[in-house]
């Protein structure tokens, strides 16, 4: 496991209301918030829900971003983590899969996560 997985496990981890869970078996690391899956990892890369517009935009600016892998490839990047992004490039996308799948969430959940 790459340092940058590690610190992006680390970062998913810090989430409100993230919680790891391993529902395939011991690998792979999926991350949820409000039962509902925002980041899955693999040994070196990590898989992000996205706003179908910007996951274009990102998959024609970075080269280590691509359709997500098994996933609706409308709605899911998978990132590799290859070190080609910043820990911040890294961070703000996280970021949006968090935040896209939180907003989705009922009310009453949401309310939770910001106590």
């Amino acid at each position: 496991m790459t340092d940058q997985v590690t610190s992006s496990i680390e970062y998913c981890d810090n989430k409100p209301g993230a919680v790891q869970d391993y529902p395939f078996g011991p690998q792979p690391l999926v991350m949820k918030v409000g039962g509902k899956m925002f980041a899955f990892f693999s040994a070196d890369s990590i898989t992000l829900k996205c706003d179908p517009v910007i996951a274009e935009n990102l998959r024609e600016q970075y080269a280590a971003v691509k359709p997500g892998y098994h996933m609706n490839k409308k709605h899911w990047n998978t990132v590799m983590l290859d070190g080609s992004l910043t820990e911040e490039e890294l961070q703000s996308m996280i970021d949006h899969s968090y935040d896209l799948v939180a907003a989705a969430l009922s009310k009453a959940v949401r309310q939770a996560l910001q106590t």
